[in-house]
């Protein structure tokens, strides 16, 4: 495993690019074709908004999540031009090509948000605390947003992390090639690396009080913590 120390020799956007961002681009459709099924706290929080909600999907993927209820509307996100093609697909909600550090939307306008399994992979605290602060400032007052981000605490899983190990890591994607696609090395497959800041217990909340924000429930769920959260600021 590899820490983000290398993240401190070149700027943090270029560690992403590098780490996080061209990888999507490269392993969308295969990345989609894993990713389908709706995590349930997530699912239960879309099911409990009021029709009519207007809300965001930060780091939106392939989308899976705009369609759970059908009675709110969603504009989801993602750096990834490749996965916002896929969900683009899903009618009639909208997905636009931004990031999350430079969201385009107009402050203090919606009704929810979701952040899931995205704003791990932003290299230092720092831009992970503007990651939620930039998802709180668009909520309207009263709004809420539940972010996801993958635990330290994972000693349950097959990657085996827990307290004490290191919370920046690099994780592998292996995509198989097909004989038709193989490499110069005969190999039919191939190996990503994408960067993770695992969050300890309680680090997320930490980062939403820090940024003025409230949690508002919090929890563990499938290696993920999880905080549903809300802005405490007049201005939205």
């Amino acid at each position: 495993m590899e820490s983000n120390s290398n993240s401190e020799q070149v700027a943090p956007e270029q560690y992403e690019e590098q780490h996080v961002h061209t990888v999507y681009e490269q392993i969308a459709s295969h990345f989609s074709s894993t990713r389908y099924k709706p995590w349930p706290i997530v699912s239960s929080f879309l099911s409990s908004l009021p029709p009519g909600s207007v809300g965001l999907d930060v780091g939106c993927g392939n989308g899976k999540y705009l369609t759970v209820n059908r009675d709110i509307f969603i504009v989801g996100s993602d750096r990834s031009s490749n996965l916002v093609k896929i969900a683009a697909a899903h009618q009639p909600h909208a997905a636009i090509v931004a990031d999350t550090l430079a969201l385009p939307h107009q402050k203090g306008r919606f009704d929810f948000a979701i952040s899931i399994a995205v704003i791990h992979h932003l290299s230092t605290r720092e831009r992970r605390k503007e990651a939620v602060s930039c998802v709180l400032e668009n909520l309207k007052i009263g709004g809420r947003a539940l972010i996801y981000v993958w635990a330290l605490e994972q000693k349950g899983s097959r990657r085996g992390w827990d307290e004490g190990h290191e919370q920046d890591v690099m994780v592998p994607w292996v995509m198989k090639m097909g004989k038709k696609n193989m490499n110069e090395n005969g190999e039919t497959e191939k190996t990503y690396q994408r960067y993770y800041h695992l969050y300890r217990a309680g680090e997320l909340e930490e980062d939403v009080v820090s940024v003025g924000g409230e949690v508002v429930e919090s929890g563990y769920e499938k290696d993920n913590w999880w905080a549903i959260c809300r802005t405490t600021s007049m201005d939205g």
